[in-house]
């Protein structure tokens, strides 16, 4: 499995980012903790209240500003070390924004900062850097991250294939009798021993819970007799993964799912299967959302779809591109995102089922391969 990106890697995005930020316009990056950040050196700085700011200036040296305390960690990330980029550093008793201006060009006139900064860091750089431009380094940075590389792909293909073990191991163990909660604990405990880095989140929704998508686990105890629902993820070498499968827990009798479950079980995979089917570059966000929710629609259930059908994956669990109604942006090879529709009815139950895809030259590829077709377990 690959253990991440490599340094010339970080050496090509950063060349890449100035020229992007020349033909914008623009003097420089400014890049505070978060994805953006990570993207262009590999170092996942402490997101505190302390200034780490990456500056790539459309001329002139990259540089990167840590507190004294933090500079170890960020001298061996792979896209800071052996000199690639100067790292200055500050003191607890400075004031950091005092040093930026001197770490740009000598005449700055439109600067760029990443999405996330910190208001205030912001307005602490707004304060030594008056009378300039701001914008969103989403704007240069944004269609470069959105597309993933070969070794982006091959992370997140093993992340994917470590989060189809962790749910592997929870759908196969003991389920009956437990609350969601504690189920939701074993999760995290499945996604690190599959070889996640950490488990990001574990949505553990039984019975009438399962109609809400973004249920957060409880004291609800799982009985038999009921659908489970299972939204799980973590971080491996940087990259996320997103899986989510829907199954039925057997009554008491050996009994399984009414025939109302698995109508909208079998509709809910059709739409999915409609919308893996559509992926292809060229396709538009909007046609693959309307992929699944026509084939949801057609089955008389297009008004318990209440959300998009998925959305981009990589750094960030959630990030562009969208796949909802209004995004006419088309895919390329190489675009990843979550195709995931669902149908849920309040106060009975409710069904998902997602997988982490990537656009191809060829078509559309799960990263994910844990079985998609309805299943019966027996929990105990």
């Amino acid at each position: 499995m690959p253990d991440g990106i490599s340094a010339a890697r970080y050496a090509e995005r950063q060349s890449q980012a100035r020229a992007a930020v020349a033909g914008a316009g623009a003097t420089a990056l400014l890049v505070g903790v978060g994805p953006e950040l990570e993207w262009l050196t590999g170092y996942a700085a402490h997101g505190g209240e302390r200034l780490n700011l990456l500056v790539v200036p459309a001329r002139g040296d990259i540089a990167y500003l840590s507190p004294r305390l933090e500079a170890p960690a960020a001298r061996v990330a792979p896209g800071l070390a052996e000199g690639r980029v100067r790292i200055e550093t500050w003191e607890e008793t400075d004031d950091p924004y005092l040093l930026v201006p001197a770490l740009l060009s000598p005449s700055p006139l439109h600067l760029l900062v990443s999405d996330g900064l910190r208001a205030q860091f912001v307005l602490g750089l707004q304060a030594v850097l008056p009378g300039l431009g701001w914008g969103l380094a989403s704007s240069v940075l944004g269609p470069m991250r959105r597309t993933k590389d070969a070794e982006e792909i091959a992370l997140l293909r093993a992340a994917a294939h470590a989060a189809d073990r962790a749910i592997e191991q929870i759908i196969e163990g003991p389920l009956v009798g437990r609350t969601e909660a504690d189920v939701a604990r074993s999760v995290r405990e499945a996604l690190l021993d599959a070889g996640h880095d950490t488990a990001e989140f574990s949505i553990v929704a039984s019975g009438p819970n399962s109609a809400s998508p973004h249920h957060e686990p409880g004291a609800r105890v799982i009985a038999a007799g009921e659908p489970l629902l299972l939204d799980i993820g973590g971080r491996r070498a940087g990259y996320n993964s997103d899986i989510t499968r829907t199954v039925w827990i057997e009554a008491e009798d050996g009994s399984g799912p009414d025939d109302a479950f698995r109508s909208i079980y079998e509709l809910t995979a059709a739409g999915q299967a409609a919308a893996r089917e559509a992926v292809r570059p060229g396709v538009s966000f909007e046609a693959l959302d309307a992929a699944a929710r026509d084939v949801i629609s057609a089955g008389g259930h297009g008004q318990s779809f209440i959300h998009r059908l998925g959305h981009g994956i990589g750094l960030e669990v959630h990030e562009e591109p969208y796949l909802v109604a209004g995004n006419d942006a088309t895919a390329v090879a190489g675009d990843t995102f979550s195709c995931e529709p669902g149908i849920y009815l309040e106060g009975r139950y409710g069904v998902r089922i997602e997988d982490a895809m990537v656009c191809t030259a060829e078509g559309g590829e799960s990263l994910n391969e844990a079985p998609r077709g309805l299943r019966v377990v027996r929990g105990r």
